[in-house]
C-alpha cells in the first residue's frame, strides 16, 4: 500500500488514537482520584467511615448505569465529536468541585453525577473510531486506547499521592482537596480543545489533503456497504434473556468487576495496612508496580489468546491468578514485601484476564450480540459498586483489610469456574481483546 492510502491510514492512526488514548487516560485518573484522597485526609476531614467510603467509591456506577443508555442517545442526536466535548467539560468540572465539597452527601452526589458523566465516554470514542478507521482495523484501534486504565493507575498513584504531600495547605487547602481541583483541570481543558482539535468525519479533516480524504471517504463507504450485506437479523429480544452463554458471560463479568474495582478503589488502603511506617508517597509510589505490571499483563495475554486462539484458559487463569495474589497478601500481611508481591500477583491475574474474556464474549450468537453484550456489561458493572462497598463493610466489621482481599480472592474464583464450562471457542485475531467499560 502506497500513496494517499497509506498516508491517510498513517495520519488517522497518529491523529486520533493518541488522543483517545489521553481522554480516557484523563478519565481513569479522575474515576480513581478518591482512592488516593480516601489515605491523604479526606476520610478525616469529611468523618467517612470504611463502609462510606466503600459506598461512595461504589455509586459511580449507579450513575454509570442508569445514564449508559440515555448517554448513547445523545450521542446519536448531537455527533461523537460534541458528545465527547461535553462529558469531557461536564466531570472536569464535577472533578474540580469534588475539591471543595464539605459533607458526605454531597461528596456521594457528586460521585453520582461523575458516573453520569463518564457514562457516555466509552461508546462515543467507539462511534468516533466508526467514522475514520475501517471494520478490519477496529480491534486493534479499541486496543491501542484500551490499555490507558492500568497505564492511568500506575501513573496516577505517584502523582496523587505527591499532589496530596507537596501542595498541602496551599491557598489554605489541604491535599486531598487540590488532587480533586489539579485532576479535574485537564479535563475540563482538554474538553474545549476537542471541539477544536477533532473533525467530525474524513471530508472536513484539514490535516488530509484532498485525495487522502476521498480515498478514506470511499474506502468507508464500502465497508459500510459491506458491513450492511452481512448484517444479521436480530433475533426476537426476549431470546438474549433466555440464553445460557449469555448469563454465564454477565455473571462472570459481575464477579470480575468485584475483584477489578475492589482492587482499584482499595489497594493503596491495603498497601497502607502493612506498615504504619509508609508515607502517602511512598503508598503511591508502591501501589504503582502492581499497576504497571498489570498493563503488561494485559497486552501479553491478550496477544497470546489471539495467537493460539483459545479463549477460556487463558479467561480462567488470570482469574485463578487474580485469587491466588489476593489469598497470598491477605497470609502475608507480617511480611509486607511478600505481601506486596502477592497484591502485584493478584494486578496481573485481574488485568490478564480482560482481553480473553472480551475476546469470549464475541462468540455470542450474533443475532443476539447487541442485547446480549448490552446485559453482560451493563449488570457487569454493578459489580463495580459491590465490590468496594463490600470491602468497605468487612472493613469495619473486622477493622483489617485481610477479610476484604479473602472476599476478592473467592470472587475471582467464580468466573474461573464458570468460563472453564464453556467448550473451546477460538476468535479471529482481530477480536477486541479489552474491555468496554
Amino acid at each position: 500500500m502506497a500513496g494517499p492510502q497509506a498516508n491517510a491510514l498513517r495520519k488517522v492512526t497518529w491523529h486520533i488514537l493518541p488522543y483517545l488514548f489521553i481522554i480516557y487516560f484523563i478519565a481513569f485518573l479522575d474515576r480513581s482520584s478518591i482512592t488516593y484522597a480516601s489515605i491523604g485526609g479526606m476520610d478525616q476531614g469529611l468523618g467517612l467511615t470504611a463502609t462510606t467510603y466503600g459506598f461512595i467509591a461504589g455509586i459511580f456506577f449507579i450513575g454509570y448505569f442508569i445514564f449508559g443508555i440515555p448517554g448513547n442517545m445523545m450521542l446519536e442526536r448531537i455527533g461523537a465529536r460534541r458528545w465527547m466535548a461535553f462529558i469531557l467539560i461536564f466531570w472536569g468540572t464535577v472533578t474540580l468541585v469534588t475539591g471543595f465539597v464539605n459533607s458526605i452527601p454531597m461528596l456521594v452526589i457528586l460521585r453520582f453525577l461523575l458516573g453520569v458523566s463518564e457514562a457516555g465516554l466509552f461508546p462515543g470514542m467507539t462511534l468516533y473510531i466508526t467514522y475514520w478507521i475501517r471494520s478490519q482495523d477496529r480491534a486493534r484501534a479499541i486496543a491501542a486506547f484500551m490499555v490507558a486504565p492500568p497505564v492511568a493507575n500506575s501513573i496516577g498513584a505517584p502523582v496523587a499521592t505527591w499532589i496530596i504531600t507537596r501542595v498541602h495547605l496551599a491557598l489554605g487547602l489541604a491535599g486531598w482537596r487540590w488532587l480533586f481541583i489539579i485532576i479535574g483541570v485537564p479535563a475540563v481543558l482538554m474538553g474545549i480543545y476537542t471541539v477544536f482539535f477533532l473533525a467530525d468525519k474524513p471530508a472536513t479533516a484539514t490535516w488530509l489533503t484532498p485525495q487522502e480524504r476521498d480515498w478514506l471517504v470511499q474506502a468507508l463507504t464500502l465497508d459500510a456497504q459491506r458491513a450492511q450485506e452481512k448484517r444479521v437479523v436480530n433475533a426476537p429480544f426476549t431470546a438474549a434473556f433466555k440464553d445460557a452463554k449469555i448469563w454465564k458471560l454477565t455473571g462472570m463479568n459481575f464477579f470480575y468487576c468485584v475483584g477489578l474495582y475492589g482492587i482499584t478503589f482499595w489497594m493503596p488502603q491495603m498497601v497502607k495496612a502493612l506498615s504504619s511506617d509508609l508515607s502517602t508517597m511512598q503508598i503511591g509510589l508502591i501501589s504503582a508496580i502492581p499497576y504497571l505490571l498489570g498493563a503488561i499483563a494485559l497486552v501479553v495475554n491478550g496477544r497470546l489468546s489471539d495467537r493460539s486462539g483459545e479463549r477460556p484458559v487463558h479467561t480462567a487463569i488470570g482469574a485463578l491468578l487474580g485469587s491466588l495474589g489476593f489469598v497470598g497478601a491477605a497470609l502475608t500481611t507480617h511480611l509486607p514485601v511478600l505481601s506486596v508481591g502477592f497484591i502485584c500477583l493478584a494486578a496481573i491475574g485481574v488485568y490478564a484476564y480482560s482481553g480473553p474474556y472480551w475476546a469470549l464474549s464475541t462468540t455470542i450468537d450474533p443475532r443476539m450480540a447487541a442485547v446480549g453484550l448490552g446485559i453482560v456489561n451493563a449488570v457487569g458493572n454493578f459489580g463495580g459498586f459491590f465490590g468496594p462497598y463490600a470491602i468497605g463493610w468487612l472493613k469495619t466489621a473486622t477493622h483489617s483489610t485481610v477479610t476484604g482481599m479473602l472476599f476478592l480472592a473467592a470472587a475471582l474464583i467464580i468466573p474461573a469456574i464458570i468460563v472453564l464450562t464453556f467448550r473451546h471457542h477460538s476468535a479471529p485475531a482481530a477480536t477486541p481483546t479489552h474491555a468496554p467499560v
